[in-house]
């Protein structure tokens, strides 16, 4: 099997974090009555085969953005899987296959490969690229330049004319152009059409053309990765062939931004710190005078520093200034501060990323955009709510994606799937050095089964590895 571009040559990356995944085999209507234990093993040993591979690779150091379509690659050569060597058929009988990556950070400085800190890519309508993620790889790391070549390096710093070219920006991709010109052009390998051909999927194809139930259902075989690096980057790898006797020329979710895959990294605003100075209570620095201070920070957890990035705190000050009494000035007068009044009133301040994956009936996920819903939950309630909150709120029991399917819920499979990420928190004050922060693995599914594989945290420094299918332990 073919994997990724060696990391060797790359500087190692800053221990902030300890490494995090979790892989996703597919979900949708699987039930221990129509789940052998032979075909059970068989998914369990190569989930479990391929954790441990990309764990290995993300504690030797390797960035998510590797690692994630290191895991990817290998579940494309593997046909039990609905991705590369394992493709349903469409309804002509051909194969047509997606892949998608994305990528952010909570630390800033993370040394990412794209040269930004945010940028996602999806390829479709591909027939006979080995490895799909791979191109979905090139697709976004390379530069809008005619010959090719990758903007920067490891370092995301590049030099000279390369500098500041920061790419394409083509965000979607599809055959035939970027398979057989720009794919060739790359040096990806190819494959003919008997590499893809299962006789598995093949029966599947035909029962399915005479209307015939399905007994042991894995078409929605989906696969994807989430990673979370040492350096604290995020990567979201996923891929498949898509809908089992989908119309040629149909676009799924694994290649749409939003829909199937999502990642981001933000700044939380935070609280700030309350203090006591001269018997009165303090907030950032200055005695509480009631409803501004309220309104003030409702404006800010609205998140309208976001909207109106001109607007910074001392403009939310001046538009509500006429609020303040007389009396009261002297305690917004920065100036009259005392050194430790300073320092207690600095701002908590962190910074938030989370990446999630999603697979089951695309289509449903497209019409809920849900992974980016998922995200924007995340973000945007207040409170904020945990990735594993938001995740349940589309992808759990009753959720967005169940909801969406109405009355055709529980009759065509509409609205079925899971969805698996990472979230990440980093608070200005870690360093190189200290005790390492940890990421949060979610996950969560409305239907019979979601196949998954993560390592655990059971406490004390010590994980376990996790692979399932359903909510509880197979037997």
């Amino acid at each position: 099997m073919t994997t990724t571009t060696s990391t060797s040559d790359k500087p190692p990356l800053p221990a902030l974090f300890k490494p995090t995944l979790i892989l996703h085999g597919g979900a949708g209507a699987i039930h221990r009555s129509t789940l052998p234990p032979d075909l059970y093993a068989q998914y369990h040993a190569s989930l479990l085969k391929y954790l441990r591979s990309t764990r290995a690779l993300l504690e030797s150091g390797a960035s998510a953005l590797d690692a994630a379509v290191h895991a990817v690659s290998l579940m494309e050569d593997d046909p039990l899987f609905n991705c590369g060597r394992g493709s349903v058929f469409t309804a002509a009988g051909t194969i047509e296959m997606e892949a998608s990556l994305m990528v952010c950070s909570v630390n800033p400085a993370h040394p990412f490969e794209v040269g930004i800190i945010k940028r996602g890519a999806g390829v479709m309508g591909l027939r006979n690229v080995r490895h799909p993620i791979q191109l979905a790889r090139e697709v976004l790391v390379r530069s809008g330049r005619k010959d090719g070549r990758r903007h920067g390096g490891a370092g995301g710093g590049g030099g000279g004319e390369d500098e500041d070219d920061r790419g394409s920006m083509h965000s979607q991709l599809v055959g035939p152009y970027v398979e057989d010109v720009l794919a060739r052009q790359w040096g990806l390998e190819f494959k003919p059409d008997e590499w893809f051909f299962t006789q598995r999927r093949w029966e599947e194809h035909l029962r399915g053309l005479r209307g015939e139930a399905e007994t042991v259902t894995m078409s929605q075989g989906t696969v994807g990765c989430v990673c979370l690096d040492q350096g604290g980057g995020l990567a979201v790898a996923t891929s498949t062939g898509g809908l089992t006797n989908k119309l040629p020329g149909r676009i799924g979710d694994t290649p749409t931004l939003g829909a199937g895959f999502w990642a981001e990294a933000w700044e939380e605003k935070g609280e700030e710190e309350v203090v006591r100075s001269g018997g009165e209570e303090m907030w950032y620095g200055r005695a509480e005078v009631g409803i501004e201070d309220r309104v003030k920070k409702g404006i800010w957890d609205m998140t309208l520093g976001d909207c109106l990035p001109g607007m910074v705190r001392e403009g939310v000050d001046w538009m509500y200034g006429s609020l303040r009494s007389t009396e009261d000035e002297a305690s917004w007068n920065h100036e009259a501060w005392s050194e430790k009044e300073r320092l207690m009133a600095q701002k908590k301040r962190s910074r938030r990323a989370v990446a999630v994956s999603g697979t089951g009936n695309g289509d449903s996920f497209l019409r809920t955009a849900a992974a980016r819903t998922a995200c924007a939950i995340s973000r945007f309630s207040t409170p904020n709510l945990s990735l594993a909150e938001a995740v349940a709120a589309v992808a759990g029991p009753r959720g967005e994606l169940q909801r969406s399917a109405g009355d055709r819920w529980g009759l065509t499979g509409e609205g079925q799937g899971g969805i698996i990420g990472i979230e990440a928190e980093l608070d200005e004050s870690v360093t190189n050095g200290g005790e390492l922060k940890q990421g949060k693995v979610v996950f969560d599914f409305n239907c019979g089964g979601l196949w998954r594989a993560w390592m655990e945290d059971i406490g004390d420094g010590k994980e376990v590895e996790r692979v399932m299918v359903f909510k509880d332990e197979y037997k």
